[in-house]
């Protein structure tokens, strides 16, 4: 620590040196009348210039200024001198007094009045202050007027290596690809140092690596950091801790230095193949499996991370190809092998099968180190499994005509054990699809009869489902269904296939079809239907009509004169026999009826009634009905009328409790209690039917009698007539007189 003070004071005291020797000459070389500043020296040296600036004379006074200089960070038992203020005017008797203001006078600067030394009290620094403006003036020590006129100066704090270099953004982190070149860049590091970096080399930094070597360098100037060597391995070593020193005054002896950490961590890249960890992998599986079921799991092995380790497996070579598949698990980076068909313990044992893992991403750089796929061989042995039985056919297509006889056996089906022991089969008829127990089937055989009649023309086609079951296993079953068709016979003789009914107009022509008809069959025949069309034997010869086959297999009847008369006959009946083409052939008779009608003169029919002739005037069945439907509502207007005239004449009857004026009611003598009350319905009063009759009531024993208008006043006022009713009841032996009155 003594060698490294020595080392600063002298370089901090060599540009000192350098400037004293320099600086005298260009104070002194003009002549002076004025004050001067001084820099801080002797004694002696100071002694001296005092004598010669009594020689030099100037007519003009004033004060040259030069800079100050003051060492920071000076601590000494005795305030420094930084340098004197002089006037020409001071004879030396002490009759000037030196005056100091300004930044830190007083406080940091301090002046002796009467030598004009100055002095720094306080320890300074320049990275808080790099220097001072003060103002200097003197003045009369009695009267303290200015002499001379204020001035200022500068005191410039001078600069030593006192702050070391500081990594203000560390600790710092970088990455690099793994397998990097010679050189590669990794990041760049910045140091600061708070010394002067215009003044010596208190701030001139070098870099260098303490920590990190051989694998990176840094550049001594730029703090760049690069690889050191070549093809760093992730793999053998991914985080790597590098020490970095930045080093003032140009890295020399005695500099200060600071130091950070970086993280180099090297990145993945894809240079390491997929690997199987083993070479044979055995599985085994029952023969029943679910299809997509997994069967098992191979996993190769990659070194390297993220998209880089992905791998997609496939199945290359095998006897399995078409029954097993492999899928790639994205999250366990493994391969799924699968079912894809049936397996069957009896038809082959085991499987073997070859898979590959081939990575997905492949970087091109690094091709050249081989293959990135490996290959793996899988075994799988299939095991025995109770198996249901199989039917020889997964459906059935069974034919049977309609006229079938009872239990004739129209088809048969088949099924057997696939497993070794063979268990005998029973087969059974699924009743829900069978539900009128048309059909049986022999258990043992599988021979399917009729147990019901059929008919195509109500059903064709029934489909029903056959069980087989284990004998030995009945928990071993399967099902197959069965179609069975049922074929058509010629059963059904044909007919119309609607009821008609023909019109002959009275002034037809003959030759005219008065209506074409077709057939139906309820039967299909292969070759479709063909119908023959005849009259009865007796009507062959028929005067009035004949008939005509058509090529679309239908029938047209003609009128074989014209005349027709509906007065004579208003309706004719012809049967027409119709057979089929069947085998054997059959046949029906369906009867025409043919109505002669009144035509206009283009044929339109108009009417077919006999009764029309009756009406001269030739009116149609629409207008009759309107005409009848508007008798029957005048009838109903006539009906409501004489209604409301019935109950318009009939007398009012005043109801409003307001048109009475007064209810009297006299008593002779006191009433009997309870007695009284059951004597009369006092109901009777209030009403208004009563004053048209004597309403009794049965039952009492109370004799009553009504005095119909005994009082009767005729008071008028205005249109108004008031009326009165007197009313005598009789109760056992007391009289009780009542007046209604009212007005109308």
């Amino acid at each position: 620590m003594p060698e490294r003070l020595a080392e600063m004071l002298l370089d901090l005291w060599t540009p000192l040196i350098i400037l004293w020797i320099t600086l005298p000459p260009c104070i002194y070389m003009a002549p002076m009348n004025q004050s001067q500043v001084l820099m801080s020296g002797s004694p002696l040296e100071l002694n001296r210039l005092t004598e010669e600036q009594r020689i030099l004379n100037r007519s003009k006074r004033g004060w040259v200024w030069n800079q100050m200089f003051v060492l920071e960070e000076f601590s000494g038992p005795e305030p420094i001198l930084v340098g004197r203020l002089h006037t020409d005017l001071d004879p030396g008797s002490k009759k000037i007094k030196y005056i100091l203001s300004g930044d830190g006078a007083g406080t940091i600067f301090q002046i002796n009045d009467v030598t004009g030394d100055i002095h720094a009290i306080k320890r300074l620094d320049r990275e808080e202050k790099a220097e001072y403006t003060l103002t200097a003036q003197a003045v009369d020590w009695e009267t303290n007027k200015p002499l001379e006129p204020p001035s200022e100066f500068i005191i410039k704090v001078q600069d030593i290596n006192d702050n070391a270099p500081e990594f203000l953004n560390g600790p710092y982190h970088a990455t690099v690809p793994e397998m990097s070149i010679l050189g590669t860049s990794v990041t760049n590091v910045t140091a600061t140092d708070a010394d002067d970096p215009v003044y010596g080399n208190s701030a001139k930094l070098v870099y260098s690596i303490l920590e990190g070597q051989p694998y990176f360098s840094i550049e001594p100037e730029t703090a760049i950091i690069k690889t050191a060597l070549p093809n760093m391995d992730r793999e053998a070593k991914e985080e790597y801790l590098v020490v970095i020193q930045a080093k003032d005054m140009g890295g020399h002896s005695g500099g200060l230095s600071g130091t950070t950490t970086l993280t180099v961590t090297l990145t993945d890249v894809n240079d390491n193949p997929p690997k199987f960890a083993q070479s044979l992998y055995h599985f085994s599986v029952p023969e029943d499996v679910v299809l997509g079921t997994a069967i098992g799991r191979v996993k190769a092995n990659d070194q390297d991370i993220g998209e880089n380790a992905q791998s997609s497996y496939d199945i290359i070579d095998g006897d399995g190809t078409a029954l097993f598949e492999i899928t790639s698990d994205a999250q366990a980076q493994d391969g799924i092998i699968r079912l894809r068909k049936p397996l069957d313990f009896e038809t082959k044992k085991s499987y073997t099968l070859k898979v590959e893992a081939a990575n997905v991403h492949i970087d091109p750089r690094f091709s050249g180190r081989g293959p990135f796929k490996d290959t793996a061989t899988v075994k799988i042995v299939v095991e025995d499994a109770d198996e249901p039985p199989v039917f020889s056919s997964p459906t059935y297509l069974l034919e049977v005509h309609e006229n079938a006889a009872l239990n004739s056996v129209i088809g048969q089906v088949t099924a057997r054990d696939p497993d070794i022991t063979s268990s005998p089969i029973r087969f059974s008829i699924d009743r829900h699809t069978d539900l009128e127990r048309q059909f049986n089937i022999n258990a043992d055989d599988g021979k399917i009869t009729l147990a019901t009649p059929l008919d195509r023309e109500l059903s064709v086609w029934h489909n029903i489902t056959i069980i087989a079951t284990e004998i030995r296993n009945h928990s071993q079953i399967s099902r197959v269904p069965v179609a069975i068709k049922v074929l058509d016979v010629n059963d059904n003789a044909p007919e119309f296939a609607s009821e008609y009914e023909a019109f002959l107009c009275e002034n037809g022509k003959p030759g005219q079809v008065i209506q074409t008809v077709s057939a139906m069959d309820k039967d299909d025949p292969k070759n479709g239907h063909y119908f023959l069309y005849s009259l009865l034997p007796e009507m062959v010869n028929n005067p009035n009509f004949t008939i005509k086959k058509n090529e679309d297999n239908s029938l047209s009847i003609l009128a074989k004169h014209n005349g027709f008369n509906r007065q004579k006959q208003e309706v004719y009946l012809l049967p027409i026999v119709i057979s089929d083409s069947g085998n054997p052939p059959l046949s029906s008779t369906s009867t025409l009826t043919i109505r002669v009608c009144g035509c206009s003169s283009d044929g339109v029919v108009q009417s077919c009634n006999v009764e029309a002739y009756v009406l001269p005037i030739g009116l149609s069945m629409g207008a009759l009905i309107a005409i009848l439907a508007c008798i029957i509502l005048l009838l109903v207007i006539v009906v409501l009328f004489v209604t409301l005239r019935r109950h318009k004449n009939e007398p009012l009857i005043i109801k409003d409790d307001e048109d009475v004026r007064e209810n009297i009611i006299r008593y002779d003598d006191e009433g009997g209690g309870e007695e009284d009350t059951e004597a009369f319905d006092i109901a009777t009063l209030q009403n208004p039917d009563g004053i048209n009759g004597f309403l009794p009531r049965w039952g009492l024993p109370t004799q009553w009698w009504e005095e119909r208008n005994p009082i009767q006043t005729g008071l008028f006022s205005g249109s108004r007539i008031t009326r009165s009713l007197h009313f005598i009841f009789f109760h056992k032996d007391t009289k009780i007189n009542c007046v209604t009155q009212w007005t109308t």
